[in-house]
């Protein structure tokens, strides 16, 4: 359910693109709207909503939503002030590379790495596994951003939105499944006290 929950901008991205763009008319005048651009004005909308939801019903936001919101706003607003998709085309690689550099400035100026301090209390990992895992999901933001990239500038729009849900969320999953699969054959389970 989280996993759909901290998708869900993009799933409704997905949407208002295929199904949201023509003609819409505004205090008696026709405009004619791209569904890149109503499919921008959603996302922004529903970061807007997701970060607002977090709040209202738990008192925190995780820092990744946040990131990310800030982000979809800037981009997204370039993207619609300036009738460029090219701006919303790098929101995905811009959020990936922030990500990759929050783990190594994590790894190079403290004494734990951030998938350390985030799973420590609940299981035990010799020291050379978490540098491992934490290496390995940094290699994995950089190389999702590049994928986005190479989608983004070499492929018409329309496969370009089908990659960000379908290929980013399928590369996600398939990374977090590898993850577990090595993570299962270290893992001590912390005992709860």
């Amino acid at each position: 359910m989280k996993l759909f929950f901290d998708f869900l901008p993009i799933v409704l991205f997905f949407v208002a693109y295929k199904f949201g763009g023509g003609d819409y008319v505004f205090n008696g005048q026709t405009y004619q709207v791209e569904g890149i651009y109503a499919a921008t004005a959603v996302m922004i909308v529903a970061s807007l909503l997701q970060v607002s939801y977090s709040w209202l019903r738990h008192r925190k936001v995780e820092r990744a939503h946040l990131i990310t919101l800030v982000l979809v706003v800037l981009l997204g607003g370039a993207t619609l002030w300036l009738q460029n998709p090219d701006f919303i085309k790098w929101k995905p690689t811009a959020v990936n590379w922030l990500f990759a550099l929050v783990f190594v400035g994590a790894y190079l100026f403290t004494d734990k790495s951030l998938l350390e301090r985030m799973m420590a209390e609940h299981i035990q990992l010799p020291a050379k596994v978490w540098t491992r895992l934490n290496m390995a999901w940094i290699l994995f933001f950089i190389g999702s951003g590049l994928a986005n990239l190479y989608v983004a500038f070499n492929f018409e729009e329309a496969t370009w939105v089908n990659f960000k849900l379908f290929g980013m969320l399928g590369l996600t999953i398939a990374f977090v499944i590898a993850q577990s699969i090595y993570l299962a054959r270290h893992a001590v389970e912390v005992p709860k006290q």
